[in-house]
């Protein structure tokens, strides 16, 4: 079997073996935490670094570059199950949701960004703000327009159109153009709740496409200390790793967030082999 977007892992250990035919649909084999970070020493790096450099830094930017940097130094992480066998995927790609108003009623915008290893902060916030504001700009992108074509068509094809789509990317062969800007297609979707005052909550996974991660963002607070947090949810795919290296991971990234002169780095720099405890 071959696919484009990734490559066939063929030595599974004997338990993950046979996981995907005991637990075949992903929301069967859902598990999540939530975490919580402290980010007071990271507000006051984006404060310094806006005032004294005039960049544009946000909360999510870095929660993205952390993000990336974890599931690139713990690639796991970006692994995926499709026709019951195991993919390493080629790239690390993020998507998210973009409202083009803060509005009830206000369109949102589906969003992708592949992130490069050569990559640091700066240019992670500059790529999302200017995605950001090229859809808000033209109202639009070109996932939007597929979307609205595909949500036109009478009930009874639609159904025979995305019976035909999962059979295809069962058997590795799901149209590359449709892939494109498709967060059901990539290694992690994140949902900004905090720039909408809400708190993090528990997001499903979803049967279709490739997507073994979800996290939501949760309205930052303090605690009785005065200490700055904010909590992520993470819904992932328990047939990928195991419960240790899903938790080893979440302490790479906690380490990240929480020791912000590392957002700097490329996300291929090298992280510590043993984080404080």
């Amino acid at each position: 079997m071959k696919r484009k977007d990734a490559v066939l892992l063929n030595d599974p250990d004997p338990f993950h073996s046979i996981i995907p035919y005991i637990m075949p649909k992903r929301t069967e084999a859902e598990v999540s935490t939530t975490v919580t970070f402290d980010i007071t020493e990271l507000l006051k790096f984006i404060a310094k670094h806006n005032k004294e450099e005039g960049t544009n830094y946000k909360l999510f930017h870095c929660i993205c570059t952390a993000g990336a940097r974890t599931i690139y130094h713990r690639n796991k992480l970006n692994i995926f199950v499709a026709g019951r066998k195991y993919w390493q995927r080629n790239d690390i790609t993020l998507s998210f949701v973009a409202k083009q108003k803060f509005e009830d009623e206000a369109v949102e915008t589906l969003m992708t960004l592949k992130v490069d290893p050569e990559m640091d902060l700066d240019y992670i916030s500059r790529m999302i703000l200017g995605e950001i504001e090229k859809v808000r700009s033209a109202g639009n992108n070109s996932l939007d327009k597929t979307m609205k074509f595909i949500g036109s068509l009478p009930r009874f094809v639609l159904e025979i159109f995305f019976w035909i789509l999962s059979r295809m990317e069962y058997h590795g062969i799901y149209p590359e153009d449709l892939k494109k800007g498709d967060p059901n297609y990539t290694t992690c979707l994140l949902a900004n709740l905090g720039s909408i005052g809400a708190d993090s909550c528990y997001h499903h996974l979803s049967n279709f496409g490739t997507n073994s991660m979800m996290a939501t963002i949760g309205a930052m607070y303090k605690d009785a200390k005065g200490r700055d947090l904010v909590d992520i949810t993470v819904t992932l795919d328990e047939r990928i790793a195991d419960g240790f290296y899903f938790a080893k991971s979440l302490k790479l990234m906690k380490y990240i967030l929480e020791n912000p002169d590392v957002l700097v780095q490329k996300i291929k720099d090298p992280v510590p082999d043993e984080l404080p405890k």
